[in-house]
């Protein structure tokens, strides 16, 4: 008879980065079996998460739905079983008029694992003739490059956190997400472009996924910036994804362009006070007590500072925040990663912002499984020793 047991040790080796880039994070995870996962190698795991952020395990094609969801659930074993994003499942009317509707599949038997990704598949865990849509940043951005370009030139398309952001405690942004790549199409590479006049631009591999690191975000601001960060909090959009269902991002996908676009209060699905979130900018890292600047930056609807005044106009907002974020996501700061068929990716949601990037032409099948669920507490902001200047 077969053995289940596990004679293996996860072996945790820090990403190889390019020389000269400012990387400081992501790591490979070797001689792990996700299948059969030991409350020891869970540990190592867990310990490497949150010191590296993004974790890479390969050759992992044979992880199944329910697997996946039990490993994602196990960083948060109090969190209920519900999908992070909060995407209103169970009021199909909001559901309908979120920008999240049209990208995700859910699986029939596991539903808090989706499909995502671009082209026709036939059938694929007990879904059957679906058409999967890459998100395309001329559908958001208020400007696009232009079509001729459109297969060698790509741009970050949303720098966000996956979370709900509306919904009280219950809805509270997941610990991580777990992103398996099922299809995924080779042999091109594209140049994403800010197209914000710096010139910045970032050589990436097809259909990359792009992540920076909240610790460093933060780690760069200058001392005034770290200051005011700590001491502010976030008070995001009510459903967010509906509110924002009409504007448009600025072309480096790090949050929205203020042209009034945003859907009325008055027009939003009812709107109840006490699930409006309001988060510290600043998340405590649960094993190293590191802050990360955790901003979904398309969502902020209003700043609370801490001398308890209320940043109220909108593009005031944006400008601030932008402010904040944009030198974390230059291109020495993001890690694109390079899919192959089986990598498994769980990355640290509470540590790390991330974009979809990339252009697929009609043809090309990109087939990947994400799965996250809503925290069952709210990230830790700032201790009051963060707040003691040396």
């Amino acid at each position: 008879m077969a053995s289940n047991l596990n004679t293996t040790t996860p072996v945790v080796a820090p990403l190889a980065h390019p020389q000269g880039s400012n990387l400081n994070f992501g790591a490979t995870v070797t001689g792990v079996d996700i299948e059969n996962l030991t409350d020891a190698d869970f540990t190592t795991l867990r310990t490497a998460l949150f010191t590296h952020q993004v974790l890479v395990i390969k050759s992992q094609s044979h992880v199944t739905p329910r697997a996946q969801y039990e490993l994602t659930q196990r960083f948060d074993p109090l969190a209920a079983p519900l999908y992070g994003h909060g995407n209103d499942g169970n009021k199909a009317s909001v559901a309908s008029k979120s920008i999240l509707h049209p990208d995700l599949k859910t699986i029939p038997h596991q539903p808090q694992v989706q499909v995502i990704g671009n082209g026709f598949v036939p059938s694929y865990e007990g879904l059957t003739n679906i058409q999967l849509r890459h998100p395309h940043h001329r559908t958001f951005h208020s400007t696009s490059i232009p079509d001729s370009h459109d297969l060698t030139h790509t741009r970050f398309y949303r720098w966000h956190i996956d979370a709900a952001l509306y919904g009280g405690v219950a809805r509270a942004p997941p610990v991580v997400t777990t992103l398996l790549a099922v299809k995924v199409p080779v042999g091109r590479r594209q140049t994403c472009v800010y197209d914000d006049g710096t010139g910045d631009e970032l050589d990436v591999p097809l259909g990359t996924t792009a992540f920076v690191s909240g610790y460093n975000m933060y780690d760069i601001l200058s001392d005034t910036q770290k200051a005011f960060a700590r001491s502010t909090k976030v008070e995001y959009a009510p459903h967010p994804y509906v509110w924002m269902s009409s504007a448009k991002s600025r072309s480096t996908g790090l949050g929205l362009v203020s042209e009034g676009k945003e859907m009325p209060m008055e027009e939003l699905p009812e709107i109840e006070q006490d699930k409006i979130q309001i988060l510290p900018m600043c998340w405590r890292n649960p094993v190293t007590g590191k802050l990360a600047l955790q901003i979904h930056p398309s969502a902020i609807r209003r700043l609370h500072l801490g001398d308890g005044s209320v940043v109220e106009d909108l593009e005031e907002v944006r400008e601030i925040v932008y402010g904040l974020q944009r030198p974390g996501i230059a291109p020495d700061c993001v890690y694109a990663h390079d899919w192959e068929e089986g990598d498994l990716v769980i990355f640290h949601n509470r540590g790390t912002l991330h974009s979809v990037v990339g252009a697929f032409a009609e043809s090309e099948v990109r087939l990947f499984r994400q799965c996250n669920i809503a925290g069952s507490e709210f990230p830790m902001g700032p201790e009051e020793d963060d707040f003691i200047i040396a």
